[in-house]
């Protein structure tokens, strides 16, 4: 006769047991920083199929023809987000090709979303639809980040290939918004675009922030997202004054790229000693589709198969070979944690010295000011 009742009660405590994160955040995001440095951030590339035609990349669909898109498999994308969560890792970036293309991302994002992790994607917004958007929100994805090519409508969606995607993306805008989320623009520096233009036309997208992307014209890695072009081949000299052009916009809009990273790439571009190494191999990783995990999307060979990933697998080597915005710039705001975790470490080990030089590194300073300055940003997360 209570059976029912007994039913009821079950699955009130396991619909609770179910919302519930799997322990503080605050308190695991502490214990992450005094063990390892801080959360861990992977970019895990789904497929390599792509519906866009850029011409500043090789997932493009005429570079990359339909015979070769290949899709991870849902099963292999749940296990791969075990090993990565019980590694540390915290913030899932699902990208591809065009993630949207994938059959299986709503569960992708629901289980990932289900191990505790901030879960964000990257796409071109060719395919979205309000429906889609509620969808991914209902799944437990925490924002959209939707690439934009050029400072007009015409130049955007002719270098994509996508006719009508601008009006696509504001309408995603809007629904993103009335959701609570977020949507940031993510922006290729290349000769497509007018940066002083860039604000009023993001604005009208229903953009509130920008990240830069860095030009890339070679990989070494299986990703794909870049291209001998000269579309995004500059000389020096180019290159120090599109940061400087990025650094003066900030008046006018939220840039996520913070200053002092914009400076670092500044100077790596003169040859110059980095204050802040990329931790890509030790926080950051990139996961392809073949389920290869690897230190960054730069790098020659990959760490392992995913199922072989662990502590011996971590890799601390100070590099500084590269000017990939998503590894570089979020070094520079993870180093100050880097550095509280080796003081931790060195206080456990009685090594008071050790702790000073921790806490006294270079780019310390630096890095307090590009976390306080993304602060706003980073707490909408």
């Amino acid at each position: 006769m209570h059976e029912p009742l007994l039913q009821s009660a079950r699955d009130a405590l396991a619909k609770k047991a179910a919302e519930a994160p799997p322990r503080s955040r605050a308190l695991d995001t502490l214990r992450l920083v005094l063990s390892s440095g801080g959360p861990g951030r992977c970019e895990f590339a789904l497929n390599n199929a792509c519906n866009a035609n850029c011409g500043f990349c090789n997932f493009a669909r005429d570079t990359l023809p339909k015979e070769r898109w290949e899709y991870v498999e849902r099963q292999g994308a749940f296990d791969a987000i075990d090993i990565l969560y019980r590694q540390g890792i915290r913030y899932l970036i699902l990208t591809g090709g065009e993630p949207t293309l994938h059959p299986h991302l709503t569960d992708i994002i629901a289980h990932a979303a289900g191990k505790g992790m901030k879960v964000m994607m990257v796409s071109n917004a060719g395919l979205f639809k309000p429906r889609r958007i509620r969808k991914y929100a209902k799944a437990g994805l925490s924002s959209f980040v939707i690439s934009i090519d050029a400072a007009t409508a015409q130049a955007h969606e002719d270098n994509r290939g996508l006719p009508g995607v601008c009006e696509k993306i504001r309408e995603a805008n809007r629904e993103i918004t009335a959701l609570g989320m977020i949507a940031t623009a993510s922006v290729t520096l290349s000769r497509l675009l007018d940066i002083e233009a860039l604000p009023d036309f993001l604005a009208d997208l229903g953009f509130k922030s920008v990240t830069f992307s860095y030009p890339l014209t070679n990989l070494n890695s299986s990703f794909l997202g870049y291209r001998d072009s000269g579309i995004v081949d500059f000389t020096h000299e180019e290159r120090i004054a599109l940061f400087d052009k990025v650094k003066q916009i900030k008046t006018r809009m939220h840039v996520v790229n913070p200053t002092r990273s914009l400076e670092e790439m500044q100077r790596f571009v003169r040859g110059e000693a980095q204050s802040f190494p990329c931790l890509g191999g030790y926080r950051y990783f990139y996961l392809d589709w073949k389920l290869n995990i690897w230190r960054c999307h730069f790098w020659e060979e990959p760490l392992c198969s995913i199922y072989d990933f662990d502590d011996g697998k971590i890799v601390r080597d100070g590099c500084t070979r590269c000017t990939i915005d998503c590894y570089r710039d979020a070094s520079t705001m993870q180093h100050i944690a880097v550095s509280a975790h080796d003081a931790a470490s060195a206080l456990k080990r009685g090594d008071l010295a050790g702790a000073a030089r921790a806490l006294g590194r270079k780019g310390n300073g630096g890095s307090i000011h590009a976390v306080i300055e993304q602060l706003p940003w980073l707490l909408r997360f």
